[in-house]
């Protein structure tokens, strides 16, 4: 079978995930596992089977441990000088989406294939979403 026939036979699903009170980590790899299709019993490694997963109350996600002090998240500009620094705290009060999409970026394979799957994931701060037309199903973790 070739791959245009494999992928046309891919029936997507959207689920919505709650984030309160999950841990970062577990939750990421649970996302990542839904994202890339190996919850599916037709999963193939070479092709997006993977289903389109919503998350909100990102704000409401929790580190272990001494993370939410220690952890640093790191990128430069690109202008002398310009490396920027904030904690897993300062993240989470500014942007906690970031959090939550780099931790799962992270655990998609380094390929042409993770930015069609992270275009799959939708994260929202509070606990409403614009995605009421797809009918998500709640996916429990």
């Amino acid at each position: 079978m070739k791959l245009t026939e494999r992928a046309k036979n891919i029936e997507k699903k959207w689920y919505l995930i709650d984030a309160e009170n999950k841990v970062l980590g577990r939750l990421a790899t649970e996302i990542a596992k839904i994202l890339r299709g190996k919850n599916k019993v037709y999963f193939s490694p070479d092709i997006e089977c993977g289903d389109n997963v919503i998350v909100i109350n990102a704000e409401k996600v929790r580190l272990t441990g001494n993370k939410i002090e220690d952890k640093i998240y790191r990128w430069h500009t690109g202008y002398p000088g310009g490396l920027k620094e904030r904690t897993a705290k300062m993240m989470l009060e500014k942007k906690p989406e970031f959090l939550i999409y780099h931790a799962v970026k992270g655990m998609l394979p380094k390929n042409k294939l993770r930015d069609k799957l992270l275009k799959n994931l939708k994260i929202y701060k509070g606990a409403s979403h614009p995605h009421q037309a797809q009918k998500p199903v709640k996916y429990e973790i």
